[in-house]
């Protein structure tokens, strides 16, 4: 073969190759997109489509839904979205999500719609405790929203988000079995829960414990900011009175309040949970399934 040979047949193959990579980008950008609000409604998603469609999220792992303050680059993302998906119940502070949605004119799905509420005290007002996914039959819930609003927009591939979402439910179901059989090693007695604030009211009801957290779900410019000197004076009390082990900080939340307060009570930081935000990809905690198995590992070997 000549060497003009040769090279027609190198550069043709690089042509090819470019084609091919140009035809998978064009696939890659026409799939639907969904843009998700907190990382525990995209990873759901996720599990949902797998790659059928783009999976987007708004917050980054550690950051705190309550507080959240929209950017412009949220709009841009937004804008790209074929259905938004939202937590709910004002997870999403002053429902920044939902007015994302709204300003872009895209549909979107509150995923605790269906899910059975526990409510919290803010201030002389009750409102639903927006922290459902805490219960994985809550979670279930999630899912199931997730999937009629993907059906909705993409129809033709019913049978494979069905599919999937199947797959998941199973896990979901083993998840919550497998819970159970972990905290049976904490006695009743010891099952106090203390953390940073209230986000774990679904997992002390589903499991027996009791919840406690100084400061509430939402106050003011940081989760804890709001504390008085007499609720923080009680939280020292109470675990003092119960002979609480450990109690424990949260990944989505500064740590210095619980820090002091374990450290006037004289008890031990049990350990960090995953609380309003999963984990950074590579971390134990990345997905739901992680996130709540290192949370009940953390908390059964904090307090048993």
């Amino acid at each position: 073969m000549s060497r003009r040979c040769a090279l027609f047949g190198i550069v043709a193959w690089c042509v090819a190759g470019l084609a091919g990579q140009l035809s998978a980008q064009e696939n890659e950008d026409s799939r639907k997109t969904l843009v998700c609000s907190t990382t525990q409604v995209a990873d759901f998603a996720r599990q949902v489509v797998g790659d059928r469609m783009r999976v987007l999220c708004i917050l980054s792992p550690g950051q705190d839904p309550h507080l959240y303050e929209i950017k412009p680059s949220d709009s841009r993302m937004v804008a790209q979205a074929d259905l938004c998906l939202e937590n709910g119940w004002h997870l999403e502070g002053n429902d920044w999500m939902k007015s994302l949605a709204k300003d872009a004119g895209k549909p979107i799905v509150t995923c605790v719609t269906g899910a059975r509420a526990y409510f919290l005290n803010e201030g002389d007002v009750e409102v639903h405790d927006p922290h459902a996914w805490f219960s994985p039959l809550n979670a279930a819930v999630y899912v199931r929203n997730i999937l009629k609003g993907v059906v909705k927009i993409d129809p033709q591939h019913k049978d494979e988000y069905e599919a999937r979402s199947q797959l998941y439910l199973a896990e979901l179901a083993a998840l919550h079995s497998w819970i159970r059989r972990q905290v049976n090693q904490v006695s009743p007695l010891k099952r106090r829960l203390v953390t940073s604030h209230d986000a774990f009211n679904y997992f002390c009801h589903e499991y027996k414990f009791t919840a406690s957290a100084p400061a509430g779900w939402s106050t003011g410019d940081e989760v804890g900011g709001g504390v008085t000197p007499e609720r923080r004076r009680e939280a020292v009390e109470s675990i003092r009175k119960f002979g609480v082990k450990a109690i424990f900080v949260e990944t989505s939340v500064n740590p210095e309040l619980i820090q002091q307060i374990a450290k006037d009570a004289g008890v031990r930081i049990g350990g960090t949970l995953y609380s309003d935000s999963m984990g950074a990809p590579g971390t134990a905690g990345e997905t739901y399934l992680g996130m709540m198995r290192e949370n009940v590992l953390s908390i059964v070997n904090g307090l048993k």
